[in-house]
């Protein structure tokens, strides 16, 4: 495997920056120690620009080549973590009750330093590489906030790439597709309204929990009943709300979940069906129920061009038999989608071996994998911008 070797030289200095974000763990766009530790070390690498506060706490470096060049890419980086309670019992673990970096984020993050270390360090390339870390992925859009704040046009950003560490991948691999790589998702509420009463005297009352199991299990018949059997759709009702003893009927129920999809009509239909669903079967029980449905991120779409290109990178770096450029959707959300519908580029999984899935309480990223991912970043700026 061609590892870069001034990237394995300081392999044990990005492990050091890894852990210490990962015992650091920061939420959404509230990553004040992580983007300021981040600038500093852009600022110590000798960056051109180091400009903070782009999406409320997002940072952007600039590194231009030694050659002449016109042309600018984007390599993004997540550094937010999840509300969840550390399990590893790892010497490093999350010092911060309640929060974990469950998803990884602390590994794209060190990565990227590695690569922006090295890239400032040489700049053998021609043009302009622009690294980007950005606040909020985890459900709050710092992806969007990003490109709202000017990202593409103010840095002049042509071409932008990502990398997501994937478990169950092995070390040293990568995956990649072109088109719809991960899924839309979309926020589902629906509150119900009965009319309460006593436990023993159900025939007096509308019961909404009974009108609310009901929608759930109507909710399903989309997916397998309206919803083409070669699309990929998911509607999950994760949340029920309902009452406050054992022996009162409530007078309301809220339900919340997630629609997901890879497809533009897809994505209609579920919006569509689950209000005359749901509101369809309250009706049949004497209940009523309204539906809140608010579409979040879109459909990650690779360009192809792009992601020919970064497979072949990724080749370079793995070997030929060691880059799936057909794995299978994922129905998970990334908003790096923001960043592709504004610019061409592509998304890559990089492999993080035999370890906890993503959001586990027990998930570590894997530190084997830094060289892999930090060399790729190193092989695609001096290719996408060669002189």
């Amino acid at each position: 495997m061609p590892i870069v070797n001034r990237v394995a030289d300081f392999h044990q200095e990005i492990i050091g920056w890894r852990r210490d974000i990962h015992a650091h763990p920061e939420l959404q766009f509230d990553v004040h120690r992580t983007a300021g530790s981040v600038a500093d070390l852009l600022r110590s690498f000798g960056c051109d620009e180091v400009v903070p506060g782009i999406g409320r706490t997002g940072v952007v470096g600039v590194i231009r080549g030694r050659k002449p060049g016109k042309k600018v890419i984007g390599l993004r980086a997540d550094m937010d973590a999840l509300p969840l309670e550390e399990e590893t019992g790892l010497p490093y673990k999350s010092t911060v009750p309640g929060k974990m970096h469950a998803c990884g984020h602390d590994g794209h993050t060190a990565m990227l330093l590695g690569a922006a270390k090295y890239l400032a360090e040489t700049r053998n390339f021609a043009g302009t590489a622009v690294v980007i870390f950005q606040p909020a992925e985890e459900g709050g859009g710092g992806g969007l906030a990003m490109v709202k704040d000017g990202l593409m046009s103010r840095f002049g950003i042509e071409e932008v790439y990502g990398m997501h560490n994937y478990p169950g991948l092995p070390v040293g691999e990568f995956a990649i597709r072109p088109g719809s790589m991960m899924a839309a998702a979309d926020h589902i509420e629906i509150a119900i309204e009965g009319k309460g009463g006593h436990a023993a005297r159900p025939h007096l009352a509308i019961d909404t929990v009974l009108v609310g199991a009901q929608i759930i299990n109507q909710l399903q018949s989309i997916v397998s009943r309206n919803v083409d059997p070669l699309e990929s759709a998911v509607i999950s009702i994760c949340m029920f709300q309902a009452g406050n003893t054992d022996n009162v009927i409530p007078q309301h129920v809220r339900l919340r979940g997630t629609a997901r999809s890879l497809m533009p009509e897809v994505r209609d239909l579920l919006q569509k069906r689950i209000g005359e669903v749901a509101e369809g079967t309250a009706r049949l029980y004497g209940a009523t129920a309204k539906v809140s449905y608010h579409r979040g991120y879109p459909v990650l779409m690779n360009h192809e061009r792009e992601t020919s290109f970064a497979a072949d990178v990724a080749r370079e770096i793995a070997g030929n038999t060691k880059v799936d450029t057909a794995v299978a959707p994922v129905m998970g959300a990334e908003d790096f989608a923001y960043m592709l519908e504004e610019r061409p580029g592509a998304f890559i999984f990089v492999g993080n071996g035999d370890s906890a899935g993503l959001h586990h309480p027990a998930y570590n990223f894997n530190d084997d994998v830094i060289p892999v991912g930090t060399s790729y970043w190193v092989r695609l700026t001096e290719t996408a911008l060669a002189g």
